[in-house]
């Protein structure tokens, strides 16, 4: 039986914000994006709870943390709590970053993404 590929803290914060991203429900190859920004993260207030990135790569709690706080540390997100509980959201810097990247992680992790998006499909520009 193969093995499964190893995923690292990029690959799991890639996996994070594009689910942030298509939480927002918008075209992150649009023309003008950099302008629109502001307004659609204002806007939309798109946001995961810890369960749900927990859900997203798929693993464990202690691991889910890490991936938080590397993606908070680099400015990628934001963790707010509401009603005691914890709501991740992507930043400007998030949003602009995946979208600068994701051709890259699609190149060296291209395994891991397949490997992940097994059962469901990913969103329309992680797809080949």
């Amino acid at each position: 039986m193969p093995s499964r590929p190893y995923k690292d803290f990029v690959i799991y914060g890639c996996f994070v914000l594009n689910r942030l991203v298509t939480e927002l429900d918008v075209d992150l190859y649009q023309d003008g994006l950099e302008s629109k920004l502001e307004a659609i993260l204002t806007e939309r207030r798109a946001s995961l709870s810890k369960e749900e990135v927990k859900r997203e790569i798929r693993s464990n709690h202690v691991m889910t943390n890490k991936v938080i706080e590397a993606l908070v540390k680099d400015g990628l997100v934001v963790v707010a709590q509401e009603e005691g509980r914890y709501r991740i959201s992507i930043t400007r810097a998030g949003v602009l970053h995946i979208r600068k990247y994701n051709e890259f992680y699609r190149r060296i992790y291209q395994e891991q993404i397949r490997d992940h998006y097994r059962y469901r499909p990913p969103p329309y520009w992680l797809r080949e």
